[in-house]
């Protein structure tokens, strides 16, 4: 585990949710090398179990401190955490924050906190649409960002890019994206799936996260002028597509609390 209190102050921090996507889908799509942008910084996916099994509560826990656990050590000890009496998994490595959450925690230590938006829990449109914004100190979000935008992630990280560009180099910035492609409908990214009259499968789930890493790497390499950023990059669910009668999520199955997770470095490039 990295020593979060040697990082925390010094580096930047983001944050990436790909909304709905399955361990399995995921590890197969690194394995077979279809996450070219993605795989430079990691050789395969960890295993993990999700906190919740929809967006709402997932990510209610992860702003508490609560990310997807290992799967063999549930009480392994977590990076970023908030004082809780009783807590077993908090260690010497861990930062722990007086806060409410670890956004409050990081804005405290100095942090610009920036939420950029994705599936309908972010929208801002409505008094619980603004509950997980309404966290940090700025956050984005339109229709071009939701979930039935094919371009969805391409305005999401040209959001990013905006608000990166406003800050000084001397900030430091805690940028959370929550990436709604994945999610449902993902059918139009899988040219199969539109021409059996656009239903959502698992092929097109893969397509998916595979235009999600197309996009991305404008996002790492504005980062790597500024300093040393840590990513941290999961899923906070992921979903079914008729395993044992189900489909879709919000329920108890493998499918949806088993989710794939990584946290990496990513070391800084400077140039006077």
């Amino acid at each position: 585990m990295l020593n979060m209190n040697g990082i925390v102050g010094d580096y930047d921090i983001v944050f990436l949710t790909l909304d709905t996507l399955r361990y399995d889908v995921a590890f197969q799509e690194r394995k077979a090398g279809r996450l070219p942008v993605l795989g430079r910084y990691f050789s395969q996916w960890e295993q993990r179990h999700s906190p919740g099994s929809f967006t709402y509560a997932s990510h209610q826990a992860f702003f508490s401190g609560f990310f997807p656990t290992p799967i063999d050590n549930p009480a392994a000890p977590r990076p970023l955490a908030v004082e809780f009496a009783g807590s077993t998994s908090i260690s010497p490595n861990t930062k722990c924050f007086q806060a409410a959450t670890i956004v409050e925690g990081l804005a405290n230590e100095g942090y610009h906190t920036v939420c950029i938006g994705g599936v309908g829990f972010f929208n801002k449109q409505t008094p619980l649409g603004n509950v997980l914004p309404d966290l940090f100190e700025e956050s984005h979000w339109t229709e071009k960002m939701g979930v039935t935008c094919e371009a969805s992630t391409e305005h999401q990280i040209q959001q990013a890019l905006v608000s990166l560009g406003r800050l000084k180099t001397d900030q430091r910035v805690f940028l959370f994206i929550n990436i709604s492609a994945i999610h449902q409908p993902n059918y139009f990214y899988d040219t199969d799936s539109i021409g059996e009259g656009g239903a959502d499968d698992i092929d097109s789930h893969a397509a998916a996260l595979r235009y999600v890493d197309s996009q991305l790497q404008p996002l790492f390499e504005a980062f790597r002028t500024r300093r040393n950023t840590l990513f941290f990059v999961s899923s906070d669910h992921g979903t079914t597509y008729g395993e044992n009668g189900y489909t879709g999520h919000r329920l108890a199955h493998d499918c949806v609390w088993t989710v794939p997770y990584v946290e990496f470095i990513q070391e800084a490039i400077l140039h006077d």
